[in-house]
């Protein structure tokens, strides 16, 4: 259904899109779309019809009471609009939902036709997968897109994956075919860490977000969620050896892969990124700033691939060999590196771990690079989170 009364003319729109489930490892896309949503206070005006889209076995209806009144939320995918003011006014066209179970093609020409009547100029989907990355570095971001002339003009990378994919590879293929320009944006999640949520993830998202469409995201509690995130998996990272040497592993791949590019040049590429970004800030200026990882200028420069500093040594539990950066979220999963294989963006099926459940990713949609994390990569559709039997969308 399109609903689009009481929508007013809207200011070089973009939709930003996320959904639940297969492309949305740690929750942090759908996350971010949330983020967005709560902060500019977004006004929902449309919800696709449930009965067209999703299987009530996989996604169930909840019941719940409202006054002593029963009533059902049926799973679906909601569309709000916010208006975000300023010196460089631009409105967004939020999505959020769950990836359907059927009918993709339906779904996909349903948002465009929202695309269309609003005058969308470009389409934006979130995406989380889980990698080989580890989870004291910056998180790896890729921006794919299957239009060359875009991937020229917005520095992005034109996809070449083949194999599997989810709704995310599916709606940007839809769009491209419909001449409405698409980009993806991939966040890697430490396979290790997998259970939502992720805030560091959903605050790189945000990050690249905020460069790509040049607006100011306010980021409200998002920094120090993020913060409490690493410091609690650094403190379990102590107490297991095992998966300390295994991060370390992964710390080591990841710093030699980005060599190359701790030069002065890109140094300085990241220091003027920053002051274009805090243009303005001060003070008096509004809430928002740019969706770093720390909040604070001298951690966003140490975390710029040429001034990388590793955190400092957790305390070493005795009997332990954990070493600086270790990690281990106590529930979730570890995998030996020797069965991490190259190239395969959304890592290893993690190994039975000291809660005793077994983690899972999604087949990948990556390049032939050799790891996730490394620059230039191309991205990868898939995530290993599961999809939910709720939905946070209201009734239809």
């Amino acid at each position: 259904m399109i609903e689009l009364e009481g929508v007013p003319e809207l200011v070089d729109p973009v939709m930003v899109a996320a959904f639940e489930g297969w492309n949305d490892a740690g929750d942090a896309a759908s996350t971010a779309v949330a983020h967005l949503d709560r902060e500019w206070k977004g006004e929902v005006f449309a919800a696709l019809d449930a009965e067209d889209y999703y299987d009530f076995q996989v996604n169930r209806p909840t019941v719940w009471l409202d006054g002593g009144v029963r009533k059902i939320t049926w799973p679906t995918t909601r569309l709000s609009v916010v208006r975000v003011g300023g010196d460089k006014p631009r409105d967004l066209v939020l999505v959020r939902g769950i990836e359907p179970s059927m009918r993709w093609r339906s779904f996909c020409n349903e948002l465009l036709g929202f695309a269309h009547e609003l005058g969308v100029e470009l389409v934006v989907i979130l995406g989380a997968l889980l990698g080989d990355t580890p989870h004291t570095r910056p998180v790896p971001v890729s921006g794919v897109t299957s239009d060359a002339d875009l991937a020229r003009t917005m520095d992005l990378e034109e996809t070449k994956y083949e194999g599997p994919t989810g709704i995310v590879g599916i709606l940007q293929e839809a769009c491209t075919h419909a001449g409405v320009p698409a980009v993806s944006l991939w966040a890697a999640v430490p396979h290790y860490v997998s259970q939502p949520p992720n805030p560091k993830a959903t605050l790189a998202l945000l990050n690249r977000l905020e460069d790509l469409i040049d607006m100011r995201i306010p980021l409200g509690e998002l920094p120090e969620d993020a913060r409490a995130w690493q410091l609690g998996v650094d403190q379990l990272a102590a107490e297991d050896s095992e998966v300390a040497e295994y991060v370390q592993t992964l710390e080591e791949a990841r710093d030699t892969a980005e060599l190359p590019e701790a030069s002065g040049e890109a140094i300085a590429r990241e220091f003027e990124r920053y002051l274009r970004r805090r243009d303005g800030g001060g003070p008096g200026s509004p809430p928002g700033g740019h969706a770093t990882e720390s909040g604070d200028p001298a951690s966003y420069l140490r975390d710029g691939p040429g001034g990388r500093v590793r955190p400092p040594k957790p305390q070493r539990p005795e009997g332990t060999d954990a070493t600086d950066g270790a990690v281990d979220d106590g529930t979730s999963d570890t995998a030996d590196p020797s069965d991490s294989s190259d190239g395969d963006a959304s890592g290893a099926a993690g190994a039975t771990g000291s809660s005793g459940t077994t983690g899972t990713s999604g087949p990948s949609e990556a390049s032939d690079a050799s790891d996730a994390g490394s620059p230039g990569s191309e991205s990868s559709e898939a995530s290993g989170s599961s999809d939910s039997g709720s939905s946070d969308s209201s009734e239809d």
